[in-house]
């Protein structure tokens, strides 16, 4: 069964305030599917930043620059990392940052705004250029535009349906995957994969995220916009997970904040889940969601069972048969990191899937 998502792409309007706070606005829809979307995220989140608690105006707190301006601004009602200036450069905040902090499977997502009628281009480099040296292996880094993401002379393609790199008519959010497997690299937009590439070539070290230089959007002070970023360490296969621990646990499907909307990037592990089920149709699950511990006890009880509904509801929808899953919320009750930090808050939010007896 199709799986379609109304993704919200902006319309947007720009508001400077004296106290260098940044306001935006949104409208619109456009309309994807998401029934073969393959990606699946890394279950040890590395690094995790949802812009939670940010300044607006101020640098973003879980950063370090490595050149150009960049600043934290409000877009469509949410928080998002706003490079003020074409050529801008950032790196991740990690302890020891001059090591090598990506292990040999890892996997990174974050969402960007493109506008339309205008040259919109983000940078990956998969090494930290504040704090390591350059891989001797010459590579440029990922080019990412609204419908075209690669590597040159290592691989690249385009959005399903489209030939050229930046053209679009309206403004639009891409969720941006990338899976690295020991050597091998995919890179999705939104619900297709556009690159695979089986041999990169070198070790990635660190990430870099950066503005093209030649970026024309943001010409008058906007449009150049990233959110949700979060890097993962790879896991083993769902199946082989469930096997050897009784349940397999993942953050990687997500909701809409203190909702039970199932966000459309989470469909890679649904999709795998029902995979799942239908290549052993002797499992049976247990479909328990867990949150972290912002709001109170009872309010995330709640959320945590209508959450556990959801995944069940979607999962039948499928085609799983309804005998097959039984759902249950633990709230906040279950913690498996710490919740004074981003990435510990990340690794609670989380759903399991139990296997049954």
């Amino acid at each position: 069964m199709k799986k379609s998502i109304i993704i919200p792409t902006l319309s947007v309007a720009l508001v400077f305030m004296t106290s260098g706070i940044y306001l935006f606005s949104q409208e619109s829809n456009i309309k994807l599917v998401w029934n073969k979307y393959d990606f699946v995220p890394g279950e040890k989140i590395i690094f995790e930043d949802n812009q939670e608690g940010e300044q607006n105006g101020e640098f973003p707190s879980r950063w370090d620059l490595v050149t150009g301006n960049v600043e934290n601004a409000a877009f469509g009602g949410q928080n998002v990392i706003y490079y003020k200036e074409a050529e801008s450069c950032i790196v991740p905040l990690l302890k020891n940052p001059e090591k090598d902090n990506l292990p040999d499977l890892f996997t990174i997502e974050f969402d960007c705004w493109f506008e339309p009628e205008e040259y919109c281009q983000y940078l990956v480099s998969f090494y930290d250029q504040k704090n390591q040296s350059e891989s001797p292996i010459e590579v440029e880094p990922l080019k990412i535009n609204a419908n075209h993401a690669g590597i040159p002379e290592k691989g690249e393609g385009f959005y399903p349906g489209e030939e050229e790199v930046g053209e679009i008519t309206k403004g639009i959010w891409r969720h941006v995957a990338i899976s690295f497997n020991i050597r091998a690299l995919k890179v999705y937009l939104d619900d297709a994969r556009v690159v695979n590439i089986p041999n990169l070539g070198f070790n990635p070290s660190g990430v870099t995220i950066c503005c093209d230089p030649m970026n024309s959007a943001g010409a008058e002070g906007k449009n150049r916009f990233i959110k949700n970023i979060r890097v993962a360490e790879g896991a083993v296969k769902l199946y082989d997970k469930l096997i050897s621990d009784g349940k397999i646990v993942t953050t990687g499907i997500r909701f809409d904040v203190n909702k039970a909307t199932i966000k459309p990037e989470s469909m890679g592990v649904i999709n795998s889940i029902v995979q799942l089920l239908k290549d052993h149709p002797e499992i049976k699950l247990s479909v328990e969601g867990h949150t972290d511990s912002d709001g109170d006890d009872a309010s995330n009880q709640i959320l945590s069972e209508k959450r556990a509904q959801a995944v069940v509801a979607e999962l039948t929808k499928m085609g799983v048969e309804p005998d097959r899953l039984t759902s249950k919320g633990w709230g906040e009750t279950k913690p498996v990191g710490p919740n004074n930090t981003a990435e510990g808050k990340a690794a609670n939010r989380r759903v399991e899937f139990v296997k049954n007896n």
